[in-house]
């Protein structure tokens, strides 16, 4: 049975953001670094967004970029000036790519094509299983979620943001490639909250994405029903479907990192790296991964690693609400863009305002909704 100093049970964004940023501090050539994932990561599976405003480590994978957003319900629609940020896309495989090729000639790096199938932790060592091997580790990064304790408990509100979306060509030029659609709810809420996301590419492609935020997924005929009245109402009449991707991410405060253990810490969805209010993964990540690698160059006990910020809080009054009206969604987006500054609504999803900064911001929003999620919040933690 071979030994690693550390095993990451599952290789999808934030294992190999982690791993990556391992190779590039320098700190860890000494340590036996195994990944292991049932997928061998090598199709485009899925996409990437977020906004920034500066270059970091991932531009040179960039596939396009946005200087320009709109947000829309069935009674308005503003154009958003995003400069200084810019809105970013990464595909999947440029992603794969580009980490890949790093850790592969790294010596002490080893890749596995294997499905973990159990973990057992004793005291000194981590056991883990797949189909066809067994390996043992120091310490163990598992970003394999098992969905079985959120959903059976009732004090943290959980969603999903799943989705259905087509990478089209138009034989109409009917996309603006030079303005992303952050959230377009002037589609029929039908008692959810659901809008249309739109990434051009040009004036005849783009992505188009049908989305919600709510308990139950939907028939897949749903969601591309959606999509083709989308396009029609757009004025598109003639198009190919070039590539199709769905997926669901939980949205939810829940605190995985009280499952962590000095041997075992639980990464990404597993670990709450994706942001609960919005469903953005990639920049939560980003961060996550660095303060991990960080907090790994001069700490061993995982359970030390984990901070709750008063983000964590602001999402779950949010989630709270949408937990029990899930139409609200709507208007209360709506509310924080109309009367926001979209400068200052970017800086807070990204957890970087002040107070100050934090309280302009939620004042924007319905203010009775937010108030009764408090004291209900507050109540329920009694």
């Amino acid at each position: 049975m071979k030994h690693y100093n550390y095993i990451f049970a599952g290789s999808g964004l934030s294992a190999l953001m982690t791993v990556y940023k391992m190779v590039q501090s320098g700190n860890f050539t000494d340590k036996s670094i195994l990944l292991l994932d049932e997928n061998p990561k090598k199709t485009n599976d899925r996409t990437w967004c977020f906004w920034d405003d500066n270059h970091g480590s991932w531009e040179s994978i960039i596939h396009k970029k946005w200087n320009s957003a709109l947000f829309a319900n069935e009674e308005f629609r503003i154009d958003i000036n995003l400069n200084p940020y810019q809105y970013n896309q990464i595909r999947g495989i440029d992603f794969y790519n580009f980490v890949f090729n790093i850790i592969s000639i790294q010596e002490n790096i080893t890749f596995e094509n294997q499905k973990v199938i159990d973990y057992e932790e004793s005291a000194d060592v981590i056991t883990l299983q797949t189909e066809t091997n067994s390996f043992t580790c120091d310490q163990l990064f598992n970003s394999i979620l098992d969905p079985y304790e959120v959903e059976n408990q009732t004090q943290y509100p959980l969603l999903q943001q799943h989705f259905i979306g087509w990478f089209v060509k138009s034989k109409e030029e009917a996309f603006n490639p030079e303005q992303a659609t952050f959230m377009d709810f002037s589609v029929e809420q039908k008692g959810n909250t659901r809008f249309m996301y739109v990434l051009p590419t040009s004036k005849t492609e783009a992505l188009i994405e049908y989305t919600l935020f709510s308990h139950h997924h939907l028939d897949t005929s749903e969601y591309e029903s959606e999509i083709k009245n989308y396009l029609q109402k757009l004025g598109v009449t003639q198009y190919e479907i070039i590539e199709k991707e769905h997926g669901s991410i939980p949205m939810t405060c829940f605190p995985f990192w009280k499952n962590n253990t000095v041997r075992l810490i639980n990464i990404g969805s597993a670990g709450g790296w994706t942001k609960g209010s919005t469903g953005y993964t990639f920049k939560n990540s980003d961060k996550k991964s660095s303060e991990l690698v960080r907090f790994l160059e001069t700490e061993s006990d995982f359970r030390k690693f984990h901070k709750i910020s008063k983000f964590w809080f602001y999402d779950l009054l949010l989630l709270d609400i949408l937990h029990r009206k899930n139409e609200l969604g709507s208007s209360i987006f709506s509310a924080m863009f109309k009367k926001g500054n979209p400068k200052l609504i970017f800086k807070f999803l990204d957890e970087e305002t002040t107070l100050k900064e934090d309280i302009q911001v939620i004042l924007k929003c319905p203010k009775r909704l937010f108030i009764k999620a408090l004291f209900r919040v507050i109540f329920k933690s009694k």
